[in-house]
């Protein structure tokens, strides 16, 4: 049995608040050698607040947060510390020569995946480039890029998938799936939490619910952990009748507690049917949108030098749900505007079908009137819509299911946040029964909840939809074609989906370059192989060794001199592991070359 991990990080009875309202309270946690955690939650229930407690940029109101002594941790906070005064490189390579880090396959793959290569080709003078007139993404993109160029033990991330387009998620993905070290990561991006998490923790109502399993495992422990509370209540209830009935005749009840396995969870989603009617959707939409939609005929579209489109034919038919990827700045957003109409085309022209009411959630939004409180706002374009199944749908239940509950729905649209707004005017939009619907990135400042709840409704909604979204979950479970901007002027389709787009956009292979060493001969090869495997039992030594301190450390918790011995005895035990690790990965590309 192999030893347990070290813990880093730990929690004990923290609480944490703001001004009148406590997000965090009693929470008792650890963050382990290894650990590769999601922390999801409602927006606003804690979840960067417990990021940043536990990277030490805050302090608890109670309780403490303890770290292993010599801990290397480096976190990205929603905003970024760039020095607007310097340069990329400045930021990126500091005093390091170019032939020093151009040499660093650490540095290579990071400026590959985020930055346009080692050329910068992303920015106007490269490395060079002053970081003060960037706009939002790019910083972000050179402030993940020094996150993970500092290559900590512990790397703290909140929402590292903001501004990164598909290729970009997908590349981050891969790249933190195949790093050494502990993760904790706050996203909405659920298929970016399968791809990298292997524990998933839920903030919610002040406490931290942990479950093993990235986003499929935590849905499934999820509903058990509901289940279980609605049996738990249906049990209350009963045992208060139960109760009062013995009251009246003698002894109490005595009960037995029931035991539930997570199997039961499964029963809960055996019977659940497709997520929506495909066929009985088109129905409603054919009927509502007759047989023309958008119809764009020879359309061509440039700013200054760089063509968009170029003569494009694209036919949009009734209950339609498209995807639309590509890379940033590929005309994804310009093309939505041309499918509304909002912006006139170089060549050719889009005609709507008589029956059209398009509705277009673009990234600059128009502005709600701030003195409106939300329910007035909603309820400004319709109190009542009515769903395609026939229901109807309440300006209230509708705020309901998007976040606003109860008094919040009274807050005036002026103190409402950025996302907050975004998501109103979504509302806005769904309220006035369009039976076209043209989405921007629709799931920006959306936690989890609310995005299910926004699939949840498109379910039932019979029109013709087209995303544009760099959230690849939310893409593949409300659209059933993918089309993409791959540069050529056109719009293709892609029956693979983003997997095909990938693999499109993947770079060609580079030639196998001439061998420049002599190869190793067979004696060095079988002398590093020998080498290999003491490496390996010196690390699983190192590795026990290490649980073994750790289990000290929770020994002698209240005696702060043996604590500094074994804190220090530790970072001797990982100074130790990091030479043997560089000395494995030596011996192993001899072993493999």
């Amino acid at each position: 049995m192999s030893a347990p991990a070290r813990n880093l990080v730990n929690l004990k009875d923290v609480a944490k608040g703001f001004a009148a309202r406590t997000v965090l309270s009693g929470v008792t946690l650890g963050v382990a050698a290894g650990d590769r955690v999601g922390i999801v939650g409602r927006n606003g229930d804690g979840k960067s607040t417990l990021l940043r407690l536990i990277g030490g940029v805050e302090e608890p109101d109670e309780g403490a947060v303890t770290r292993v002594g010599g801990l290397a941790l480096s976190m990205l906070g929603q905003g970024d510390s760039l020095d607007g005064s310097k340069t990329v490189r400045d930021e990126l390579v500091g005093g390091m020569a170019d032939h020093e880090w151009a040499a660093d396959a650490r540095y290579r793959s990071v400026l590959d995946g985020l930055l346009g290569g080692v050329s910068m080709s992303r920015f106007p003078r490269g490395l060079d480039t002053l970081i003060e007139p960037l706009s939002g993404g790019e910083r972000r993109r050179i402030a993940l890029a020094q996150t993970l160029l500092g290559h900590p033990e512990l790397l703290l991330l909140d929402e590292p998938t903001n501004h990164l387009d598909v290729e970009g998620v997908d590349w981050l993905a891969r790249h933190l799936a195949a790093r050494r070290g502990s993760m904790l990561v706050v996203t909405h991006d659920r298929w970016f939490l399968d791809a990298v998490c292997t524990h998933t923790w839920e903030v919610s109502d002040g406490d931290v619910h942990q479950y093993e399993g990235g986003y499929a495992a935590y849905v499934l422990a999820r509903a058990e952990r509901e289940r279980q509370a609605a049996a738990r209540e249906e049990r209350r209830q009963m045992l208060i009748r139960k109760e009062l009935a013995w009251l009246r005749r003698g002894p109490p009840a005595r009960t037995a507690k029931p035991k539930f396995r997570i199997e039961a969870a499964n029963a809960l989603i055996a019977d659940e049917p497709e997520a929506r009617d495909r066929a009985e959707l088109l129905k409603f939409a054919s009927s509502r949108l007759g047989g023309k939609v958008i119809e764009a005929e020879g359309v061509g579209l440039a700013f200054g030098a760089k063509v968009l489109l170029r003569g494009v034919d694209w036919h949009i038919g009734p209950g339609d749900r498209i995807g639309l990827v590509g890379v940033n700045g590929s005309g994804k957003s310009s093309l939505t505007k041309v499918l509304a109409k909002e912006l006139e085309p170089d060549a050719g022209e889009v005609e709507h079908g008589t029956t059209v009411r398009l509705a277009h959630l673009s990234q600059d939004t128009v502005e709600i009137p701030g003195h409106l409180r939300v329910l007035e706002a909603v309820e400004e374009v319709r109190g009542v819509a009515r769903l395609g199944d026939g229901s109807e749908l309440t300006a209230g239940s509708l705020l309901d299911r998007f976040g606003f509950r109860g008094e919040r729905q009274r807050t005036l649209v002026k103190d409402l946040s950025g996302g907050e707004r975004r998501r109103l005017q979504l509302m806005r939009l769904l309220m006035a029964e369009p039976n076209v619907l043209l989405l921007d990135e629709p799931t920006n400042d959306l936690d989890i909840d609310t995005l299910t709840a926004l699939e949840d409704l498109l379910d039932g909604w019979p029109g013709t939809l087209i995303v544009v979204s760099h959230d690849r979950y939310f893409v593949e479970r409300v659209c059933d074609n993918v089309y993409a901007l791959l540069g050529d002027g056109g719009v293709t389709h892609l029956p693979g989906g983003i997997d095909q787009y990938l693999s499109l956009r993947a770079p060609e292979p580079a030639p196998v370059a001439r061998e420049t060493k002599a190869t190793p001969n067979q004696a060095v090869i079988r002398a590093a192989r020998k080498e290999v495997a003491r490496l390996e039992r010196a690390l699983e030594k190192n590795e026990a060794r290490e649980a073994e301190l750790h289990a000290a450390m929770a020994t002698a918790a209240t005696d702060f001199n043996r604590l500094r011995e074994l804190q220090s005895e530790l970072a001797e035990n990982a100074s130790e592991r990091e030479a043997l690790e560089a000395s494995w990965l030596e011996q192993s590309e001899l072993v493999d070359g």
